[in-house]
C-alpha cells in the first residue's frame, strides 16, 4: 500500500488544509507535477491553477490557487499560495466580477506601474478561470 505524507496548503488569510495525503498534483510554473511520499526535496514556483489532492482518507479536494511556492521536504509538502479557495465553495460569478474589475483597473491606470500591476492581476485571474474550465 502506498504511503501518506504531511500536506499543508497556506494562504495569507489562513491555513486551508493540513492533513495526510496520498498524492498532490501541483500547478508548477514549469508544468504540473505530482508529489507522493518520499518525493525528492524540491522548491518550485506555482502558477495559477488547480491543486488536486488525494487525502489518506480517500477524499479528494480541488483547490484553486493564484501562484505561490511549493516546498517538498522530507517532512512533506507545503504550498504557500498567494490566494487559495476550495473549488467546492468557489463562486465563479465572483471570479468573473474580479476579472471585470481588474480589466477596468488596467484601463483606468494613471501610471505604468499601476497599469502593470493591474494587468498582472488580470492575467492571474484569467489563468485561474481557464484552469477551472479545463478541470470541469
Amino acid at each position: 500500500m502506498a504511503e501518506s505524507f504531511a500536506f499543508e496548503l497556506v494562504s495569507p488569510e489562513k491555513l486551508l488544509l493540513s492533513e495526510q495525503a496520498m498524492q498532490v498534483v501541483v500547478p508548477g510554473t514549469e508544468g504540473y507535477f505530482t508529489v507522493m511520499a518520499n518525493h525528492a526535496p524540491v522548491m518550485a514556483t506555482m502558477k495559477p491553477g488547480v491543486v488536486e489532492v488525494e487525502l489518506e482518507s480517500g477524499d479528494k479536494k480541488r483547490i484553486l490557487i493564484r501562484g505561490g511556492f511549493a516546498d517538498v521536504s522530507p517532512d512533506g509538502l507545503t504550498l504557500l499560495a498567494e490566494y487559495a479557495a476550495d473549488l467546492a465553495d468557489f463562486d465563479i460569478e465572483e471570479l468573473n466580477q474580479q476579472i471585470k474589475n481588474a480589466s477596468e483597473d488596467a484601463q483606468d491606470a494613471d501610471s505604468d506601474i499601476k497599469r502593470d500591476k493591474a494587468q498582472l492581476i488580470l492575467s492571474q485571474l484569467e489563468d485561474a478561470k481557464s484552469a477551472i474550465e479545463q478541470t470541469n
